[in-house]
């Protein structure tokens, strides 16, 4: 395994070596001096048929890919995502194809040295109040700020200005949440393998932490235990639980987070007391698609970590091992199962009845298993299942699945074997009070449904369905609450399919009934600019990214870059910024700005912030963090 940034590094410099080593041609003719790079052949034989294809919107495209450095790629090679992609390549070919596709200018840290702040104001005061402490806001994964800790009432929000941007080098992909406590964001650009310390009001950065590869996940923060210091904590690509120093930005400690090394990291570590529940993804939606892949046996899983020293409590695995189930696909390869079922959300801990709940993903091979598609409750003390519950079942996927009458990855199962949705869920369980003063469970799905559930024994208490879903639609990555609704954002991409309908937008539902109070509707924008900038803006508009209620409105944000507030009562929007185009950085790296999804829209410190670019599903890539504050009052006028 790679474990550093260095290890990548030399790599990169095994790459340059190789390159410069290579023999070169005596003189040629002029249209011989110049022959095909052997990348290209590489890419269009292993790559082309999932990054240049336009119906394939799971995957970024070859202009994504070439913004990319080369340690992004090689370490996605080697260690990531396209790990079985790459199994049949040989070390100079992987070489090849990452020189041909890595931008040639990687990130070496320069652009840092103008942004830190000066000796005397790298000081990080945490005695000041916090005003976002992790992902859900709080353990209830109620992402709700009052006005207090957002230091913003709803009569700021309709009048907000843009402060500042920040931009990174070698980034199209921003996705992860920050800790804020007085006036010191932590902020973690995941693809720059960084954790900052920045001072919002400047802006500048107190320090930095290199964890050695790309960071995936959102921020966390709290007493490491009773009497322990204090830490952020979040992960990294390759499964490693990060905690580190928020005065100082020294690594406390480090361990791989992880039940298997095929597995991932994508929901936010929790710190509770005295332990850390990590979540555990997996990649087998992606590995299934490759046909020689004797497909699958990634599956989800959570960690119990002890706060303290980073060492295993408990694991919790959402099914057994996979094993051979006697099938093959149609090119012959044997077939694995049951696999999936990872959980990509962030766990909600319920301390009243000792229990964390997770959702899951759906079933990435046969066998179909009853925990994919569904809201676990485990015990927080042993990691025993107590109950489930399951939205829907025998939800077979992954990329390269089609709908009846399609052709499909070698690797899919047919539709007598699967309903070939992939209405998984992203977003994470809330728990909220009814008015009666008993407890809901929420959660959303990509089926475009609400769930109430029981938190006592995961009975159903009422439906909401907003929407048909599709994989890209629905609810995806978070829910909000306030005392009486819960705010669920609606992605639906416009498809041409018969019977289909989107349904993208916002809507707010009675938390006790159900009933759908408000929609406000997105509807595409799509001038001659930013149709060029982003060719999908047509079809893409929907809200995908978790949204966040700050006093008495609802900040969310759309695929196609644009920033909305909504009024938490009527719906109305009150504020909208459109952050597709580009920005003036106070670092000086060029800002572009672009889709906003995952964890990006978060607030503290008397601001608002939305981290622009989000490069994968046909989106727009981007690399700017923006900030925004209430306009200043004019000067009141003097008299004589």
């Amino acid at each position: 395994m790679i474990e550093s940034r260095r290890a990548a590094a030399l790599a990169a410099a095994a790459l340059a070596a190789w390159l410069a080593g290579a023999a070169q041609p005596a003189a040629q003719p002029a249209e011989l001096r110049d022959p095909p790079h052997p990348g290209a052949a590489l890419y269009q034989q292993h790559c082309a048929s999932c990054h240049d294809a336009p119906g394939e919107p799971r995957t970024p495209d070859v202009s994504a890919l070439r913004r990319m450095n080369g340690e992004s790629l090689y370490l996605a090679l080697t260690e990531g995502v396209m790990q079985q992609q790459a199994a049949a390549l040989s070390r100079r070919e992987r070489y090849e194809l990452v020189d041909y596709l890595a931008a040639k200018e990687a990130d070496s840290g320069e652009w840092l040295a103008g942004m830190m702040c000066g000796p005397g104001g790298r000081t990080v005061d945490l005695d000041r109040p916090a005003a976002l402490t992790m992902f859900g806001t709080d353990l209830s994964s109620s992402r709700r700020l009052t006005a207090a800790q957002a230091g913003l009432t709803s009569e700021d929000l309709p009048h907000l200005e843009l402060a500042w941007a920040i931009g990174f080098p070698d980034t199209t992909t921003l996705r992860s949440s920050p800790v804020i406590v007085g006036d010191t964001l932590f902020f973690a650009p995941v693809q720059t393998g960084r954790l900052l310390a920045i001072d919002v009001r400047r802006p500048c950065v107190k320090w930095v932490y290199e964890a050695g590869t790309q960071l995936r996940t959102s921020v966390s923060y709290g007493n490491l235990g009773d009497g322990g210091p204090p830490a952020l904590i979040l992960a990294d690509r390759l499964g490693r639980v990060h905690t580190v120093d928020p005065r100082t930005g020294e690594r406390i400690w480090a361990v791989d987070g992880r039940h298997s090394e095929l597995a991932t990291i994508t929901g936010a570590p929790v710190l509770f007391r005295d332990r850390i529940i990590v979540p555990v993804s997996s990649s087998g939606v992606g590995r299934g698609a490759d046909p020689r892949y004797e497909c699958c046996v990634e599956h989800g899983a959570v960690v119990a970590l002890d706060a303290a020293t980073g060492r295993r409590l408990w694991t919790y695995h959402t099914m057994g091992e996979a094993q051979y189930n006697g099938r093959v696909n149609r090119l012959g390869v044997r077939l694995r199962g049951p696999s999936g079922a990872p959980i990509w959300s962030t766990p909600t801990v319920d301390p009243g009845r000792g229990l964390v709940y997770v959702t899951t993903g759906q079933n990435t091979s046969l066998p179909a298993t009853d925990t994919s598609d569904g809201v676990l409750a485990l015990d927080l003390d042993t990691g025993e299942l107590v109950w489930s519950f399951q939205a829907l079942a025998n939800d077979v996927w992954i990329i390269g699945c089609r709908g009846p009458g399609e052709a499909s990855t070698p690797n899919c199962p047919s539709p007598e074997d699967s309903v070939l949705k992939d209405f998984d869920f992203g977003a994470a369980a809330v728990l909220v009070p009814r008015p009666d003063g008993n407890d809901l469970l929420l959660a959303g799905q990509k089926s475009g449904d609400v769930w109430a559930l029981d938190p006592d024994d995961g009975s159903l208490i009422w439906r909401e369905t907003l929407s048909q879903g599709t994989p890209l639609g629905g609810i995806h990555w978070g829910l909000a609450v306030d005392d009486r609704r819960v705010f669920a954002p609606v992605n639906d991409p416009a498809r041409d399919r018969p019977g289909y309908t989107p349904r993208p937008g916002m809507y707010a539902l009675d938390i006790d009934t159900g009933e759908v109070l408000w929609s406000q509707p997105a509807v595409p924008d799509c001038p001659d600019a930013r149709r060029e900038r982003f060719p999908l803006c047509g079809e893409r508009y929907g809200l995908s990214a978790a949204p966040l209620v700050v006093d008495r409105t609802v900040v969310a944000a759309g695929v196609d870059g644009r920033l909305y507030v909504f009024d938490a009562a009527s719906g109305a929007v009150v504020f909208a910024f459109d952050t597709l185009g580009d920005f003036d950085t106070v670092n000086g790296v060029p800002g572009r700005g672009g889709s906003i999804d995952s964890h990006s829209v978060f607030a503290g410190a008397g601001m608002v912030f939305a981290a622009s670019g989000y490069g994968s599903f046909g989106q727009p890539e981007g690399n700017v963090l923006l900030a925004f504050r209430p306009k200043a009052a004019p000067a009141a006028a003097t008299g004589p």
